[in-house]
């Protein structure tokens, strides 16, 4: 959706001038530069090349369709969202940018707020929710085509963990730049430095590999979707240094182990989804020539097509709201126990919110 509320905060990526015109024909009024329009959604990505560029642009890392269709907030993707409520607190009349919004899932989920949400990724890989309901811009975290002062919150989820050192300060500078004083941004992430929590975190993770070897998960989803990590973040005190930086104070902090939360997710969701991938094989296979008897799963449908075919089952379910969207609603709740019982161990994951200072500049320095 491109609304008239969107088109007046946006600005050129290039020279920061105003944009005038439609949402069909955008011009730049300094240096002329002319805006392209995606299917329901702005393009202002900035004309600089950056060496920089994250997996996320990759089609193979949205073969799996999960872009496609927006799911409820559940499990780990539930928690975040519970906790961006409790911080954040998006209200009507609020206008909120989400920082790196993938598919848009998170402003589908806020919609209910009445806040003005704008979600701005490098990829265009929208969920069709999300073009419908939300605010939309195809742009870089770098060169962010906004006015400045054009919000009073913001949100970052697991976006920080891509960047390299300098490539955060840019994006924390930016981030800075567009939120007023006083304002506020959510972020999730997590620094280098863990307690001794993560040695049960590293567990179920070993855990998880040991039942991919034998073929009970599958987790080339999930590596490729974490293997551009960089991790600039050594620890907490790195953090207020580098926010601190570029003109934030940390308001409010917890910290997040999801011991139950990778139990749930690295083990028993993946075997399901991996029975369920097997299922969907042989069903086809079976509706294809009556012989699945004498197949091995799998044999005549690719498992990234049976995964897929899966998860979009899976979609279908939640949806409709029945037994299994209840039960995982169940789960969720177990899984807020990591943060009630851990929440105050300083350790490497972390939930985040950063307050815009008043006389803070984005290096640090008064404001003129």
């Amino acid at each position: 959706m491109i609304s008239d509320s969107l088109l007046r905060l946006v600005r050129c990526p290039d020279c920061r001038g105003t944009l005038a015109g439609d949402a069909g024909a955008l011009t730049c009024t300094t240096c002329g530069r002319r805006c392209a329009r995606g299917p329901g959604y702005l393009d202002l990505r900035p004309s600089a090349t950056f060496t920089e560029q994250t997996k996320y642009l990759d089609e193979s890392l949205h073969a799996d369709a999960r872009h496609e269709t927006v799911s409820p907030a559940l499990l780990q993707a539930g928690i975040r969202q519970w906790m961006l409520r409790r911080l954040l607190k998006p209200a009507p009349g609020d206008v909120i940018v989400d920082l790196g919004c993938g598919s848009g899932r998170s402003l589908v989920w806020n919609h209910a707020s009445g806040a003005t949400i704008v979600g701005i990724d490098v990829a265009p890989y929208f969920a069709q929710e999300a073009v419908q309901r939300g605010e939309l811009v195809l742009g870089d975290l770098r060169r962010l085509p906004f006015a400045d002062g054009a919000f009073g919150k913001g949100y970052a989820l697991d976006v920080f963990e891509h960047l390299s050192r300098d490539a955060l300060r840019e994006v924390l500078g930016e981030i800075a730049r567009v939120t007023r004083p006083g304002g506020h941004v959510f972020v999730y992430s997590h620094v280098r430095k863990n307690s001794w929590l993560a040695g049960g975190l590293r567990a179920i993770n070993a855990l998880a590999r040991q039942l991919e070897r034998v073929g009970l998960v599958d987790l080339r989803q999930e590596r490729l979707r974490k293997s551009d990590h960089l991790n600039p973040l050594a620890d907490i005190p790195d953090l207020e240094r580098v926010t601190g930086d570029a003109g934030f104070g940390i308001a409010r902090i917890r910290y997040y182990t999801p011991l139950i939360g990778a139990l749930v997710e690295n083990i028993l969701m993946r075997v399901a989804e991996r029975a369920l991938a097997r299922r969907g094989a042989l069903r086809v296979e079976a509706s294809a020539s009556g012989e699945a008897e004498r197949r091995a799963p799998g044999a005549e449908i690719s498992a990234e097509e049976a995964l897929r075919a899966a998860r979009t089952s899976a979609k279908r379910r939640l949806a409709a709201k029945g037994p299994l969207y209840y039960a995982l609603r169940g789960v969720t709740a177990l899984m807020t126990l990591d943060v009630w019982l851990f929440g105050r161990v300083r350790t490497g994951p972390f939930f985040v919110l950063l307050e815009r200072l008043p006389l803070a500049s984005p290096r640090g320095r008064a404001d003129r």
